[in-house]
């Protein structure tokens, strides 16, 4: 488990507008075609909202025709205006306003022929904006997401150019689902809302329009329930927003807890520890299933509280629409089409509230990756590179370093390997060994002092070419999933069939290679039980004897795999380092009594130097780790 795992805070979130005005300026170039999403969707909107107009119209033809039955007792022939005159006289004024305003004929029936011409324009109207839309649509997925391929290139890019600490500091499992979950939610938030957002703006603009058209004093009775609905809207995309930031942001830590769980499950296993991760597992679902549910019961009272909203507008437009009706102000088909653009336009209201809870989720998720995007990088690589052939001097002068402010961890540290000598780095744990190889590597730059390769400081060189003259072999393997030749040839990528051979008969991976069906084709990977530790260890040596490196680096490579095996990696590491500088990482002594150059550390500093003979016979610091090894052996082989 992290030790720093459980102790993360959530994090507070950004200003939402600056976080989607960032979204929108990475959407600019893509701009040609978000103006032609806004073009075909605003002919769709037009086509829509023309829609109930028309349908009013067909309502009117069948009205004035029923009238017109209903009036079959006058004479045929009278205009309008005289039907009206004459049911005036006979006391039937109610239907004398209703006839004048619809202009109805006497006797004559329903103009069927002028309904069909209606409705099959109707439906050729909503059949294009049904294209239009669909073509639209089309277009936002393809921004959409060359928006999350180019938020992946970059999450990808960056982590070259973050330093070691960055990833060292933070969970694992917290930067993945920054990169898959989070812009997962951003395409995906950006999907719903894009389109929808300009068609809701457009629809409600439209319907406005045309409600005004119809009847104004219709429309201003509807609008006195509008500022209600936003206020409403407003307070439940305040309360969600909180909710959807910590969602994510557990999401991200439940991915850290399960991504433990499954690298080190053998070691959890082994110690008893799945209750622990299992409770840990636990807390965090829990967190995330709380803060889940309350953002999406928030932003789920948005639907209904709109719904109430619309059903308030619906009745005062039935209730008055049908008084004016009533005193012919307006035709039924006018009121039907109203009362169809009242029921539409608390709709794109409603979804638009609905969209900013989405918005809010997306923006949390955007926080995130653009927080890793933001983080600082290394400083900017020098331009230099060394001479070829490289010599393979080292040299470390007076150098000073730590993790931490104020936090020492190697102090005035200073030792010379010639060029093609072996140095072995011993020490107890936390003496500085393998941070002096990550200085070297420059995976961390130190404080102050100097490290020198051929008399070069490595500060000015460009770390590629620094890294392209060493190898590692470290006491963790690393394979990825693939043939055993690919994993070797992952050292260079045009390495050819014999020079891949070539390594791995220098490493012994020939043998390996000679028991499995595949041979050196046979898929591996890092987790899988195919091959065992060390005989993964000799895969990751003919890898390096790939790379044909000028320095080398091993970091106790033997000290995980069984006895046989050992002599196996220990005779393809003396094959790996002849003529060439070799920096060995040591907790077995055992293993470097030849090395040129022994380097004993600790607390940061070189203590003692010299050949293992000569460091016995100082009877120094070397000299008791060597008798504390030799005389706890001593009794584990007599106990055999």
């Amino acid at each position: 488990m992290s030790p720093h795992h459980g102790a993360r805070a959530i994090e507070k979130s950004e200003n939402f507008g600056g976080t989607m005005k960032r979204l929108v300026r990475m959407l600019r170039p893509a701009r040609m075609k978000i103006a032609l999403i806004i073009v075909l969707t605003a002919i769709a909107v037009v086509l829509q909202v023309v829609g109930p107009a028309l349908l009013g119209r067909a309502t009117d033809v069948i009205y004035t025709g029923v009238l017109g039955r209903v009036l079959a007792d006058l004479p045929q022939g009278l205009t309008t205006e005289q039907t009206v005159e004459l049911l005036e006289e006979q006391g039937r004024g109610e239907l004398a306003n209703m006839v004048g305003r619809a202009d109805v004929t006497p006797s004559i029936g329903i103009d069927f022929s002028s309904l069909g011409r209606i409705l099959l324009l109707v439906a050729a109207i909503y059949v294009i904006s049904a294209v239009f839309q669909f073509v639209a649509g089309w277009i936002i997925r393809i921004v959409v997401q060359n928006l999350g391929w180019e938020l992946r290139a970059k999450a990808q890019a960056k982590i070259d150019r973050v330093p070691l600490s960055y990833i060292d500091r933070r969970s694992r499992g917290d930067l993945l689902s920054r990169v898959t979950n989070d812009v997962d939610n951003i395409t995906q938030t950006l999907m719903q809302t894009m389109n929808s957002i300009f068609q809701n703006l457009l629809t409600i603009i439209g319907i406005v329009a045309m409600m005004f058209i119809i009847s104004w004093q219709l429309a201003l009775l509807t609008f006195l329930v509008v500022p209600g609905g936003i206020l409403l809207a407003t307070r439940v995309m305040k309360k969600a927003q909180p909710h959807f930031r910590d969602q994510w942001k557990l999401t991200g830590e439940v991915s850290g807890t399960v991504e433990e769980a499954f690298t080190g499950h053998e070691v959890v296993t082994a110690f008893g520890l799945q209750e622990v991760f299992t409770e840990e597992f636990d807390e965090r679902n829990e967190k995330l299933r709380h803060a889940s549910f309350m953002a999406q019961f928030i932003s789920g009272l948005m639907q209904p509280a709109m719904n109430l909203v619309s059903n308030l507008g619906y009745i005062i437009v039935a209730v008055v629409g049908g008084i004016q009706v009533a005193s012919g102000t307006i035709t039924l088909g006018a009121v039907q089409a109203f009362v169809q653009y009242s029921r539409q336009f608390t709709q794109p209201l409603g979804q638009l509230a609905s969209m900013a809870n989405l918005l809010q989720s997306g923006a949390a998720s955007a926080e995130r990756i653009f927080a890793y995007l933001d983080a600082d990088e290394m400083e900017p690589d020098a331009a230099g590179t060394l001479s070829s052939p490289t010599r393979g001097e080292v040299e470390f002068r007076d150098v000073r370093f730590s993790y931490e402010e104020d936090s020492p961890v190697i102090t005035g540290l200073s030792l010379h390997a010639k060029p093609g000598q072996t140095v072995a780095i011993v020490g107890p744990t936390g003496a500085g060994k393998t941070t002096l190889v990550n200085l070297l590597l420059r995976f961390y730059e130190i404080d102050s002092g100097q490290i020198l390769i051929d008399g070069v400081d490595i500060s000015t060189i460009s770390k590629e070419a620094l890294r392209a003259n060493m190898g590692m072999v470290l006491q963790d393997t690393w394979l990825f999933e693939g043939t055993i030749a690919e994993n070797i040839a992952f050292a260079k990528d045009d390495a050819t069939d014999e020079e891949i051979l070539a390594a791995a008969r220098a490493a012994s991976v020939d043998r390996l290679a000679g028991q499995l069906p595949q041979g050196l084709d046979t898929i591996v990977d890092d987790e899988g039980e195919t091959i065992s530790v060390g005989e993964k260890q000799l895969i990751t040596i003919a890898r390096a004897y790939l790379a044909d490196p000028e320095i080398l680096i091993l970091d106790e490579a033997t000290s995980s795999v069984d006895t046989r095996t050992e002599m196996l990696v220990q005779d393809a590491m003396a094959n790996l380092k002849t003529g060439r500088t070799s920096f060995v990482i040591a907790h077995r002594l055992s293993t470097i009594r030849d090395a040129d150059l022994i380097v004993v550390m600790e607390d940061g500093d070189v203590v003692e130097q010299g050949t293992h003979d000569e460091l016995i016979a100082r009877e120094g610091a070397y000299s008791r780790l060597y008798q504390a090894q030799f005389e706890n052996r001593e009794p584990a082989e007599r106990q055999r």
